[in-house]
C-alpha cells in the first residue's frame, strides 16, 4: 500500500502517512510526515468531520478534563511513548544519574498545549523544563551546559 500511495522510501520503509478516503473511494485528505513525527489527531478529526458532516453530527460529544497543574522544578521531560529522541533523552538522563519527572504530552491534560506555547505551536518532543529553562529537542550540548553542576564527573 505504501508503494501504491507513493510514500515508500527507497530504503524500504514508509513515511508516516494518513489518507482519508470517503465512502466513494476518493482520497479527500493526505497528510505525510517524517516517520518520527506524530501528526495532530485533532486536525485529522476536523478533516473527517468536514468530509462527513452527517457522521460528525452523530459523534458523541466528549468533555475534555480540566488541565491539572503541570510539574515544576527540577528536570521535567515532556515526551511521548513512541518518540525515538524521547527514548534517547530518557537513557541519557538515566546514564547520568539525573532524576527527572516524565510528562506524556498525550496523556496529561494541558501538557501538549504547554509544549506548543514553548515551541511556537508545534508538539515537539522531547521538550525539557529544567528549573524554568526550556530546551526544545534532545540537544545534548545544551543539556550539558544547563545541567553542568548536576552531571556526574
Amino acid at each position: 500500500m505504501a508503494d501504491l500511495y507513493g510514500v515508500l522510501r527507497p530504503e524500504g520503509f514508509s513515511e508516516r502517512a494518513l489518507f482519508v478516503i470517503d465512502r466513494y473511494g476518493i482520497i479527500q485528505y493526505i497528510d505525510i510526515h517524517d516517520i518520527d513525527l506524530q501528526p495532530d489527531n485533532e486536525v485529522l478529526r476536523e478533516e473527517i468531520r468536514r468530509i462527513d458532516p452527517i457522521a460528525a453530527a452523530r459523534e458523541p460529544k466528549e468533555e475534555k478534563p480540566a488541565p491539572a497543574p503541570l510539574p515544576k522544578g527540577g528536570i521535567v521531560l515532556y515526551c511521548t511513548t513512541w518518540c525515538p529522541d524521547c527514548r534517547r533523552a530518557r537513557l541519557w538522563l538515566k546514564e547520568h544519574g539525573l532524576p527527572y519527572t516524565e510528562v506524556d504530552i498525550y496523556a496529561v491534560p494541558g501538557a501538549a498545549e504547554q509544549v506548543m506555547k514553548w515551541t511556537g505551536g508545534v508538539k515537539t518532543t522531547p521538550t525539557f523544563d529544567i528549573d524554568d529553562t526550556i530546551i526544545i529537542k534532545f540537544d545534548e550540548a545544551r543539556l550539558r551546559e544547563v545541567l553542568k553542576d548536576r552531571l556526574k564527573a
